[in-house]
């Protein structure tokens, strides 16, 4: 019986060319969208037929392409899941075919097919790291001629992407992540030298499906090495990097396996490396590896992989070779690997490392860093410095992104900035211009402390910033105006009239619990259900409001969540007027937030209570006022380490509405007394800060001191 192909909700998406939260909604919105046949109940699967045949109807299924028809039949193919990778071959086979001899063969009969597409790939098995005992039958005739009709339309490449997407074997884990384009572009234009020519010869031990060797391969690279603990991904960069074109011969060895317990290539020097090895792997080889002559600078602990990989990549390095390494934050820092560290620093290895900002590559919350080292040649003279750039400092925020919308990194502009500083940096180490913020070459004497800590943001932030004193006077007195406006706002609201007593004693009311209010329809209760953390980064609408988090809740402050999480479906707008409470209290204390102008049309962002009152029933700043109470906030939360707010036990006095926007008034006042103090405290904070570095950098002198410098 043909077996029906399936799809998750991530490739509907794809299918239809909508967000996934578009198709979140359509499976809320709509009750004749196709129920799920498969997956789990936090991952669904959809039948392939079903779908397409209900987006036809709506006029939402868009024309598909030869790479669509591939991921089809792969999707309703019975083969194993190793099926993309033994397709490869055929891959390479139809690139080298003449246009005649592939259109010859696309137009096989199914019973001819798959036995004339085996005797094609013969030829090119052995270019591809395990490929073992290829066969093709009948039933792969409409998968076969599906991928020879990429390959003749859309291009090899194309068609080897396409197998890439449906590989399940060569899916990232285990701190293994592909390295986005960008990123590994940056890393090879790191081994450029000016007025040189590119390096000939560049090795990645961990190669994944290629990028790293792609990006050195288009600037010149000739001879590319490359070895992958993944078959699948081997395979892949070997089909990738035979597939690119090009005048001269590129010679291509990929292996696979296990780079630090079993090197393919022992006696290989390469004049670069570049590699983004695996993190946080303790399996590395710890305690078979002790005595490896790999160790130069000493036995990684084992908790320091990433230095077991930056020693492997030192060993295949030739003098005077380069090698660039996409490392972990933690690799800089960690008491583990201080030792070893030291040492790098000591033989004059270490030449860079460079901060990238959080997002740029998996895991994307991390600020992951360039390491770039070099075999120093015997005779050469050790360098007295490193270079420190901090490239998460770097104004590279998008121009056409308005400043109330969340900035978006502009690659192209941080790309340049860093090259530039890495090029000044390798003509004159000892004679490099620091960029204030940004990049220093910091003496390596000064890092040979207890902590050996090589972080960037640690020494380039830390350096004085060279500024003009009357430029600095400026910007001091500037501050010192903007902190009185802000203090006389501040005097103004704490001041007016009286809070008188209500006598001797406290007002009484007959109250009710927000679950009776519920029961009364007097308001709503809405919450996000918990998201489905994606292991991919999410494509976001950007035409999507921002999301308003919890911690913009807690420190007042404007949205600035965003969408890095599978979608649950359930998207909450924000109106102006509804009451915003955190699910999670902070030191036992807690706020509310009255939705203005400003939320209105905001998503509601995870471990949020929104509350939307009945306005002829409930005033809103009245609502919050008294359940942000300390006392109410206490009865209606539970739990020790982590207190958690059940709303529904909060209380309200039961008062006219004439009453409650009475009070209502009254909290509404104290809230901007508290927006007035925080801004007030912020630029103290700022003018203090100022006018001290001024002081301490020799720029300003106290006040009422001789103007005339000494």
């Amino acid at each position: 019986m043909p077996r029906h192909a399936q799809v998750t909700a991530a490739e509907i998406s794809r299918l239809a060319g909508v967000t996934r939260a578009t198709v979140s909604n359509w499976r809320r919105r709509h009750p004749d969208f196709p129920a799920p046949t498969g997956g789990t109940d936090t991952s669904p699967a959809y039948d392939l037929d079903a779908v397409q045949g209900w987006l036809a109807a709506r006029g939402q299924l868009p024309a598909t392409s030869p790479a669509d028809d591939l991921r089809t039949a792969m999707r309703a193919t019975q083969a194993g899941s190793g099926t993309p990778t033994r397709l490869l071959p055929l891959v390479l086979a139809a690139a080298r075919m003449a246009d005649s001899d592939l259109k010859q063969l696309v137009d096989l009969p199914n019973s001819q097919l798959p036995e004339r597409a085996l005797q094609a790939t013969r030829p090119h098995v052995a270019e591809i790291p395990g490929i073992a005992d290829l066969t093709y039958d009948a039933e792969d005739a409409a998968l076969l001629r599906a991928l020879l009709r990429c390959v003749a339309d859309e291009g090899a490449l194309r068609a080897a992407d396409a197998l890439a997407e449906g590989d399940h074997e060569a899916t990232s884990a285990g701190g293994m992540y592909e390295t986005p384009a960008p990123v590994a572009t940056l890393m090879a234009d790191l081994l450029a030298e000016p007025g040189e020519p590119y390096p000939e010869a560049v090795f990645d031990p961990a190669c994944g499906a290629g990028n790293l060797l792609l990006a050195a391969a288009a600037r010149g690279a000739r001879k590319l090495y490359g070895q992958d603990i993944v078959p699948a991904q081997a395979a892949q960069t070997a089909v990738r990097l035979a597939l690119q074109p090009g005048e001269t011969t590129v010679q291509v060895s990929v292996r696979a396996g296990d780079s630090i317990r079993a090197d393919a290539f022992p006696t290989l020097t390469a004049e670069a490396v570049l590699c983004a090895p695996p993190y946080g792997d303790r399996e590395w080889g710890h305690d078979e590896l002790a005595y490896d002559a790999r160790w130069e600078f000493g036995l990684p602990a084992k908790s320091e992989s990433e230095l077991a990989w930056l020693q492997h990549c030192f060993a295949h390095l030739a003098e005077g070779g380069r090698a660039v390494l996409l490392m972990p934050p933690a690799t800089a820092e960690r008491g583990s690997g201080r030792r070893l560290r030291a040492e790098i620093l000591r033989t004059g290895v270490l030449r860079a490392v460079i901060a990238l900002p959080p997002g740029v590559a998996q895991p994307l919350h991390v600020g992951l860093h360039l390491w770039v080292i070099e075999r120093p040649h015997p005779q050469a003279t050790l360098p007295l410095n490193i270079l420190m750039v901090d490239a998460a400092t770097l104004d590279v925020s998008r121009p056409d992104q308005p400043p109330s919308k969340r900035q978006k990194l502009d690659w192209p502009a941080l790309h340049d900035d860093v090259l530039k500083a890495w090029n000044d940096y390798d003509r004159h180490p000892d004679n490099f211009d620091p960029v204030p913020g940004v990049a220093q070459a910091v003496p390596i004497i000064d890092l040979l402390d207890e902590t050996i800590d090589l972080t960037p943001a640690r020494h380039v932030r830390a350096t004085p910033v060279p500024a003009m004193p009357d430029e600095l006077a400026a910007i001091g007195q500037e501050l010192r105006s903007r902190l009185r406006r802000a203090a006389t706002g501040l005097i103004t609201l704490s001041g007016g009239e009286a809070w008188p007593p209500v006598g001797a004693a406290p007002l009484s009311w007959r109250t009710a619990s927000i679950a009776d209010l519920l029961r009364g329809d007097a308001l709503e209760l809405l919450r996000v259900p918990a998201a489905i953390r994606s292991s991919t980064p999410v494509a976001t609408d950007p035409s999507a409001p921002p999301t308003l988090t919890a911690r913009d809740v807690m420190s007042h402050r404007p949205a600035s969540g965003h969408a890095e999480e599978e979608p649950s479906g359930t998207e909450i707008e924000i109106r102006e007027g509804d009451v915003i409470l955190p699910e999670l209290l902070q030191n036992g204390a807690g706020t509310a937030r009255v939705a203005d102008a400003r939320d209105a049309g905001l998503h509601l962002g995870r471990h949020l209570h929104l509350l939307r009152p009945d306005p002829t029933r409930l005033d809103p700043w009245f609502l919050a006022g008294f359940l942000a109470a300390e006392e109410n906030l206490s009865a209606a939360s539970s739990g020790s380490t982590v207190i958690r707010l059940d709303p529904r036990r909060l209380r309200v006095p039961l008062l006219p509405l004439a009453e409650q926007r009475r009070y209502g008034k009254a909290f509404r006042q104290l809230n901007a007394l508290r927006t007035a103090a925080d801004i007030a405290s912020r630029l103290a904070d700022e003018t203090a800060r100022t006018l001290a570095a001024g002081l301490a950098g020799g720029a300003l002198q106290p006040p009422g001191a001789d103007q005339t410098p000494s």
